[in-house]
């Protein structure tokens, strides 16, 4: 996929466009979301060595993942969460979406993402898997399948 390719999405009956990271900016933002992720990482990658199946992270079900999910939320600020979801969503411009109320393509801000979430964040994480899964994906894949659980 190219920089300038958009991925299309759904996530709370929006659809949303997301472009992949410049490089240098995925590498600084993989670092945050690591430092974020990293104690919950153990606990899904064993869930993944455990189905037999090459598969990666993002092929969970969310339902055997959730207990992995509630402990590593448990250990996060919510300013770190805040400054994680902003950096994925908006800082960089790298997400779209179809206005519902104008039919135009507009890009995310934080005062329309506020205006879209309230009251159904659990779609601004939905959308922010999305955006994960598009710039992180194959390195999560090639991770499971080269380390396992360890």
């Amino acid at each position: 996929m190219k920089q300038q390719d958009a991925a299309q999405v759904t996530a709370g009956g929006i659809t949303f466009y997301i472009r992949p990271f410049p490089a240098f900016k995925s590498v600084n933002l993989f670092g945050q979301l690591t430092k974020t992720i990293a104690p919950v990482a153990g606990g899904l990658l064993a869930l993944i060595e455990g189905t037999g199946n090459e598969q990666n992270i993002f092929d969970l079900n969310l339902k055997d993942a959730a207990p992995a999910l509630a402990g590593a939320v448990s250990e996060l600020s919510g300013s770190t969460v805040e400054a994680l979801m902003r950096q994925l969503l908006v800082d960089y411009g790298n997400v779209a979406y179809d206005d519902p109320e104008t039919g135009n393509t507009m890009k995310l801000t934080m005062d329309k993402a506020n205006e879209l979430f309230c009251g159904e964040v659990q779609d601004m994480f939905v959308l922010a898997m999305e955006v994960v899964k598009l710039n992180y994906n194959g390195f999560f894949k090639k991770l499971a399948a080269r380390f396992g659980s360890a």
